[in-house]
């Protein structure tokens, strides 16, 4: 007798279960584990240009901060005094030393302690037994990357050729410079706004500026690139383009091009070899902040940047709101059962295929 098996249709791939986007528990797995075993965007080099320059952010619910020190080196540590664990610095600025508000205990922009009240009292102790707590850095195309696993592969491994096809789209990257930080603020679990952005399955009912006045919806597709999913469409016709473009400025000059690095941050760039970015920032089981990013050479002010980052706010992250928020509400609800991916063979832009492979991280992600 034949094996049923034999003769079984595939089971079409179906989506994650809500508990992913609604178990406090989860989150706090994520946040012990996925997020702080991750590279995360922490901010531009352009905050650290002189010795002493840092900023302070929060990745994986851990405050640190980055700092440039005397031999010009970007560096990141735990934003913690090691006497009695008060938070040494906030927001951004210069210091040549870094004092602690409570009890004065000093440290090298080396995170060397350097001295303290009294601390001669102490019998035995040996400063340089006493240090900042350092975190993993990169500084990728001028662009601050930590990792709180300090054996974490370098970030060339995780994502192969994206260094290499960026400078190719954006040649003068690293002369660029934060000219718009818009943030958003979304009720949704942070993979809920992280899957919107990695399928284009809804643009052309949700994203009329974009599908018609930025790409050519029919072109759109996305394949991983190892821990990367890289986005790809050409410019929409130039009498229906939003904005103007010279298609000889640069040979991807008619291309959009995104590289979404897993879990938290993606490099676009817009026809026109314009760089923008996203940034979620999970605040919550339930909330995320998006930052969006928009450069230009040295930060210099640009009419068309301000235009297009102010029509990206208005129409296409408007609408992304309305979106993931409501599928959050969705999620919550008991009526829900997890449907089909649709998954094309060919991919393409009706394709869910680059939501099978980020739910597939999702998983692999908890069971680490």
């Amino acid at each position: 007798m034949m094996n049923p098996r034999a003769i079984s249709p595939i089971v079409p791939a179906r989506s994650l279960d809500a508990r992913y986007y609604t178990a406090p528990e989860i989150f706090a797995k994520e946040q012990a584990g996925l997020l702080a075993r991750t590279w995360q965007f922490a901010g531009h080099v352009s905050l650290l240009e002189k010795a002493g320059d840092y900023f302070t952010s929060e990745i994986a619910g851990q405050s640190l901060f980055c700092i440039r020190d005397r031999d010009g080196e970007v560096r990141t540590f735990y934003n913690v005094c090691q006497h009695r664990a008060h938070e040494l610095l906030r927001g951004t600025g210069n210091s040549k030393l870094i004092v602690c508000p409570y009890h004065a205990w000093s440290y090298e922009i080396s995170g060397r302690l350097l001295n303290g009240p009294n601390i001669k009292a102490v019998p035995r102790l040996d400063r340089n037994d006493i240090c900042l707590e350092p975190v993993r850095t990169e500084v990728f195309l001028g662009f601050v990357f930590v990792n709180l696993d300090p054996d974490a592969k370098p970030m060339d491994e995780w994502f192969s050729r994206v260094r290499v096809e960026l400078t190719e789209y954006v040649p003068h990257i690293e002369r660029l410079k934060p000219l718009e930080w818009i943030e958003i603020s979304e009720h949704c679990n942070w993979k809920v706004s992280v899957e919107n952005y990695s399928e284009c399955y809804h643009c052309q009912i949700n994203h009329e500026t974009f599908s018609t006045g930025v790409i050519k919806p029919e072109t759109y597709d996305i394949q991983p690139q190892g821990y990367c999913l890289r986005h790809t469409t050409e410019c929409q016709n130039l009498e229906r383009m939003s904005y103007p473009i010279d298609l000889a400025d640069n040979p991807c000059a008619g291309k959009y091009s995104s590289w979404f690095l897993w879990p938290t941050f993606s490099f676009q760039v817009y026809p026109g070899n314009v760089l923008n970015t996203y940034h979620w920032h999970p605040k919550g089981v339930d909330e995320v902040v998006v930052w969006r990013g928009w450069y230009t050479i040295e930060g210099a002010d640009s009419e068309l940047i301000r235009k297009l980052a102010a029509q990206d706010r208005a129409t296409t992250v408007e609408e992304d709101i309305q979106i993931v928020d409501s599928v959050q509400r969705g999620l919550k609800c008991r009526g829900y059962r997890p449907g089909p991916l649709v998954v094309d063979p060919d991919c393409g832009v009706n394709s869910e295929h680059s939501i099978q492979v980020l739910q597939q991280w999702m998983r692999e992600a908890l069971d680490a």
